[in-house]
């Protein structure tokens, strides 16, 4: 952790909802006038589209273990590290973009499916935001987490998770029901491995619980909307947070449990706002009073 160079870390799996929690802390910087280097988790991945489509092919055909984008061997943990650890040091680092399709093909100039080349993050930043799968993964030879001074973890239920994955893969990509079924299943093990822990890790957690029959999500014709839906919203250390006036904030939300309240899903935006902010400023106003 670093007074001078602050880190924030958003975790979540695909199709856990980062990017809309990603959207929420847009607006607080823009409101606020901060400034962060965005870092995306897609850009520490070890393999181009291609290449991961060959490498899955190879791992099959040798029947291994199940190959997925959640583990070390398809990540570059120990740059991420690097990456956290010089910003935190110094407030340098190297990063990338991943292209996902033509619209950033024109904006970094690079085909879909490949990386951009490494590059120094923007100079003269406030903090470093990273948005993706590992903000506070810990392994053997690694530990991106202790040099985060906020970590967010985005984690739907299960089976929400699920049929978020498979709305999107269906219909941005054209996947059958059966190709995201299959994906899923190959993913499990490192989700159970190396998602699931880093949860532990965070200091807040933004979990969406859905109010309506979601058994089987294989067969689920739409999304549960934030209508449909609760938050139930983890803080790790709730010291110096104030419940009650979160409570008089956010309509019908209750505490489940000392370090827990829950909320209305339509009233998430709201619920990060407040929460968010003042943890944001705080960040801002100690890195100033350590220059």
């Amino acid at each position: 952790m670093s007074r001078r160079h602050p880190i924030i870390s958003i975790t979540g799996s695909s199709g856990a909802g980062t990017t809309s929690v990603k959207r929420t802390f847009e607006n607080i910087f823009r409101r606020e006038k901060v400034s962060a280097a965005f870092i995306e988790g897609d850009a520490f991945h070890r393999y181009d589209r291609a290449e991961m489509r060959r490498k899955m092919v190879e791992e099959a055909e040798r029947g291994t273990k199940p190959f997925s984008h959640f583990s070390p061997e398809t990540n570059l943990f120990e740059e991420l590290e690097k990456l956290f650890r010089d910003y935190s040091e110094s407030g340098t680092g190297t990063t990338r973009h991943y292209v996902h399709d033509e619209e950033e093909e024109q904006l970094y100039g690079a085909p879909p499916g490949t990386f951009t080349a490494w590059e120094p993050v923007p100079p003269d930043s406030d903090l470093l935001f990273y948005e993706g799968l590992h903000g506070a993964v810990v392994t053997e030879r690694v530990n991106v987490a202790k040099y985060a001074d906020l970590k967010i973890g985005v984690v739907p239920v299960i089976n929400l998770e699920w049929i978020q994955k498979l709305h999107r893969d269906r219909q941005a990509r054209g996947y059958s029901t059966e190709a995201v079924t299959d994906t899923i299943l190959r993913r499990m093990p490192d989700y159970v491995n190396y998602i699931c822990p880093q949860f532990s890790e965070t200091d807040i957690n933004f979990q969406r619980v859905p109010t309506v029959d979601t058994s089987n999500p294989f067969i689920a014709r739409w999304i549960p909307t934030p209508d449909e839906s609760m938050v139930v919203i983890r803080l790790k250390n709730p010291k110096g947070i104030d419940f009650p006036y979160l409570l008089s904030m956010i309509p019908n939300s209750f505490m489940s449990r000392a370090n827990s309240i829950v909320i209305h899903g339509a009233k998430l935006d709201l619920a990060m706002q407040l929460i968010l902010t003042p943890l944001i400023l705080q960040l801002i106003e100690r890195k100033k009073r350590s220059l």
